[in-house]
């Protein structure tokens, strides 16, 4: 595991990206000694960096394996087929074909966390079914969104938030649950798969099948993440960064294909469905307020604006003060 995620350019700060283990009971069980520690490792890893590597295994092999399975079926389905499932949620569609990222395709599957509504999603790719891509989409989604609670209870004590806060967040909950795939270059094309971002979630959770995932920490230097089942990239997204009002800063990240395969990962995202604003915990004399109500539809409405698009921060032009 050690050589997993310790891949980083040379320097004289010698930074990593912090990895977290949420497979020891005592870590994950409030009120341990072993819990309060790992929540300030959270807390100083997210204002550090915006993110950190978490050793979680409650992901099964099976479903593991099965989730990519799924995700390379989908992924071969012809274009006008994945076109099919629209949503009423901005950016949540399919999304590839770009000139701007041509190795880069991406699907969404809204509340993944349904059966339901994974059964409606298989429905449209497959009209004549696909039990075992609804049912490992399903469980993948259920699973990691343990480790995305577990996370925001950690920060929200950290921070000594009550916790009538935290319920109210977890409540206002949507999840997406995204597969991305990176074709490998032509001759003459970059292995640019995205271009350095940050995501507009609250919270983000990556695994990748095929290395290629890289952070950018707080010193300048790229970390290249590790691949293995048990390896989830946890990052924060500009919507964390208005709840916390700067004090933790949007993850950036990108993709280089380098290999040559082409690359899968899986991301669970988290959004608001209620309008947020930065917690009144960090907003004092010494840090003024910095954002304005946010509402996180109303963003991802903005954000592919020709408006978001000139700007050089879209969460700032969408809400900054």
């Amino acid at each position: 595991m050690e050589s997993q995620q310790t891949h980083t350019n040379n320097s004289s700060h010698n930074l990593s990206l912090p990895l977290i283990d949420f497979t020891t009971e005592e870590n994950v069980t409030p009120g341990t000694d072993s819990w309060v520690s790992a929540c300030e490792e959270v807390r100083h890893a997210l204002e550090d960096h915006g993110g950190f590597l978490a050793l979680y295994d409650k992901v099964g092999s099976e479903v593991y394996e099965s989730v990519y399975s799924s995700m390379e079926q989908l992924f071969d389905l012809p274009v006008e087929t994945k076109k099919r499932n629209t949503t009423q949620k901005p950016i949540f569609s399919y999304s590839g074909q770009l000139s701007r990222i041509p190795l880069y395709e991406s699907v969404g599957i809204v509340h993944a966390l349904s059966v339901d509504e994974c059964r409606n999603f298989t429905h449209v790719m497959w009209p004549q079914g696909n039990h075992s891509f609804c049912e490992s989409v399903n469980s993948y989604a259920k699973q990691l969104q343990g480790l995305d609670q577990v996370v925001k209870r950690m920060l929200f004590e950290s921070y000594g938030i009550e916790n009538k806060k935290l319920e109210c967040l977890l409540d206002s909950t949507d999840y997406v649950l995204r597969g991305y795939k990176y074709r490998t270059p032509k001759a003459g094309e970059s292995n640019l798969g995205v271009a350095p971002h940050s995501d507009t979630a609250f919270l983000t959770i990556l695994n990748q099948k095929v290395e290629g995932l890289g952070v950018k920490l707080k010193n300048g230097d790229w970390f290249e993440v590790g691949v293995s089942p048990s390896l989830y990239l946890v990052m924060g997204g500009d919507a964390l960064m208005v709840w916390s009002n700067n004090r933790i800063p949007a993850c950036e990240h990108r993709v280089l294909v380098n290999s040559k395969t082409e690359r899968y990962s899986m991301g669970l995202l988290s959004y608001i469905n209620k309008i947020m604003e930065a917690q009144e915990e960090f907003v004092d004399d010494q840090n003024p307020l910095h954002y304005k109500p946010f509402d996180h539809y109303g963003y991802l409405r903005f954000f592919l604006s020709d408006e978001a698009l000139k700007s050089d921060s879209r969460i700032k032009a969408y809400c900054g003060i």
